[in-house]
């Protein structure tokens, strides 16, 4: 860790999707200094569209991006460092208490480290995704993750939901709303157990546990799971049930309050256990949000932070 920061603000977003960027909007407007780190690497890149966002409804991800930022434009509070990491954060005290955060990046100008009053982390959720040697071809265009946001275009045609974990017959009954023709595809696993088995069937869920070969179609267009024995079931779309994995490395020399699956434990204003450091989104999530939800996340967590910086502490 540097001991000559070149750069002071008032707060440091780390992670520049809807969540933090939607802060740094909030905290430009409120006349704070920001810097925004962004590594680059969304979650959802490989997304055509995205769904649920009033009106930007069908918007590609990347443009919604690049409007947020054509937007920010106009804040010179606010600076956005492109290609960049958080290598590590610490807290330190200098007459009062501020963050240090080391950073690495690959473009002109990038600051050794930032000192900043506050830190909120908005770097969203890493994924990993069934071991099946397709499924990137297909992901983002025919098989999704997010039912809230992709069923509609995908509703009554056969459906295939792939998963291994314990939540998958939860997931199945809630992608039924959409479509009458699901299979549900353990491969191979145990994700699914007997009395989950025969309740989905019951409502008209087939439930396939032989593990998977690989997906078949053409130019993003799924058409059949091939399962290892050569068995083809045709479909025209489908889900999958990745795990995720809290992405904020650079926290490990903190000691802060994390749930069950990692993730930051915040009140409902963002503030986590740590007094000025703040997490929004999916980062504080046990799973994805639609986009709109990481935004509204990301405006609470603002407004929130400018009241604690000028020493009112808002209800939580």
């Amino acid at each position: 860790m540097t001991d000559a920061p070149t750069t002071e603000v008032d707060v440091v977003i780390v992670g520049g999707g809807p969540a933090g960027l939607s802060a740094a909007l909030n905290l430009g407007r409120a006349r704070a200094s920001v810097v925004l780190v962004d590594a680059g690497r969304p979650r959802n890149a490989a997304t055509l569209r995205s769904h649920g966002f009033l009106t930007r409804d069908g918007v590609p991800p990347l443009e919604l991006r690049k409007l947020a930022r054509a937007e920010l434009g106009a804040y010179p509070n606010v600076r956005i460092l492109d290609r960049t990491v958080v290598n590590a954060l610490q807290p330190r005290e200098c007459g009062e208490r501020r963050f240090i955060a080391a950073l690495h990046g690959r473009g002109a100008g990038i600051p050794p480290a930032v000192s900043a009053r506050s830190v909120l982390v908005a770097t969203g959720l890493r994924e990993t995704l069934p071991d099946i040697p397709s499924l990137r071809a297909f992901y983002g265009m025919t098989v999704f993750s997010c039912a809230a946001c992709d069923a509609w275009e995908l509703q009554d045609r056969p459906l295939a939901l792939i998963g291994e974990t314990p939540d998958l017959a939860a997931r199945a009954r809630l992608i039924a709303r959409w479509t009458d023709r699901l299979t549900v595809f353990t491969n191979g696993s145990d994700a699914v157990d007997t009395v989950e088995e025969a309740e989905l069937a019951a409502s008209g869920i087939v439930v396939e546990r032989r593990p998977i070969d690989d997906l078949e179609g053409d130019r993003g267009d799924v058409s059949a799971v091939r399962l290892v024995d050569g068995t083809r079931i045709e479909i025209e779309g489908g889900f999958v049930r990745p795990q995720w994995h809290p992405a904020p490395d650079f926290l490990g020399g903190i000691e802060l309050d994390r749930d069950e699956f990692g993730n930051l434990v915040t009140d409902r204003s963002g503030r986590t256990s740590v007094a000025g450091l703040y997490a929004a989104g999916d980062a504080a999530s046990p799973g994805p949000q639609q986009l709109i939800v990481a935004a509204g996340q990301g405006a609470r967590a603002a407004a929130v932070l400018v009241h604690d910086l000028i020493g009112v502490r808002t209800a939580h």
